[in-house]
């Protein structure tokens, strides 16, 4: 994934990394859950009525410069401009999200990436409960904690990765991917849908998602979610309230 106007250490400074640049697994760990931390999953622009940009540049501009966040094509595209600035390799790989009651398209991106001898399954854009640090893929059928989550990867005879996640004590399909390499052009269709179509939750409501080492807070139309180990606080907000909690508690604004 190349961008012209990518600059490594810009993106440092963007997700508050000050350690090594190596292509290795401790860093390819550090900046996913520093990039994680400081990058918020969010889909203003949709709610402003905008496509979402698949322009690299324009990606890097958003997030770099505009200290704006994105959502799984954004946040992970720029991710891959960073492997790509380490020399890490990666491929992007096609997602199923499991968690609704039909079968959906293959609608999400996550990255592997290999390094260190070993696949690591990365995604920064999965919304409420995606993964927190990258998951080596020959790491199945276990339960794997990160920070107060718990997930579980497994593999079927087809060669079809599955990741669940603990969610309220239960084992909960998030999504299904297999290492099919696609381009990034493939994802045009996706983004198009999830932009535009009324039945995409992008486009019915308001989604902004923060990761902090706590936890996340999660503003889902006007419902502000706290989750923490010590359990999940709900706060209803008012609609003249929105604008200042994007920007105390996300750093947005919701003008876009």
């Amino acid at each position: 994934m190349h961008s012209n106007n990518f600059d490594l250490s810009r993106y440092f400074r963007r997700i508050n990394y000050t350690g090594p640049a190596a292509a290795d697994s401790a860093t390819l760990h550090a900046i996913m859950r520093h990039q994680l931390f400081t990058v918020p999953f969010e889909n203003l622009d949709v709610q402003a009525g905008k496509v979402v940009s698949l322009v690299p540049e324009e990606i890097s501009d958003k997030i770099l410069h505009q200290q704006r966040g994105g959502y799984c094509y954004e946040v992970n595209g720029l991710f891959a401009m960073a492997l790509e600035a380490l020399g890490i390799s990666y491929r992007f790989v096609a997602a199923r999200p499991m968690f609704y009651p039909v079968r959906r398209p293959k609608t999400h991106m996550a990255l592997v990436a290999e390094v260190d001898g070993r696949q690591w399954l990365c995604d920064l854009g999965f919304g409420s409960y995606g993964i927190r640090a990258p998951i080596a893929l020959d790491e199945l059928n276990t339960e794997i904690k990160q920070d107060f989550d718990t997930f579980k990867l497994t593999r079927d005879a087809h060669g079809e990765y599955l990741l669940q996640a603990k969610v309220e004590g239960e084992s909960c399909n998030q999504y299904g991917f297999d290492l099919s390499p696609q381009e990034w052009i493939d994802f045009a269709p996706a983004n198009y849908l999830n932009s535009t179509h009324p039945d995409a939750i992008f486009v019915q409501k308001r989604l902004i998602v923060q990761h902090c080492p706590e936890g996340r807070m999660i503003l889902l139309g006007d419902m502000l979610k706290t989750v923490t180990a010590n359990g999940v606080e709900k706060q209803q907000l008012a609609e003249e309230e929105i604008d200042a909690v994007l920007q105390s508690r996300f750093g947005l604004v919701s003008h876009t």
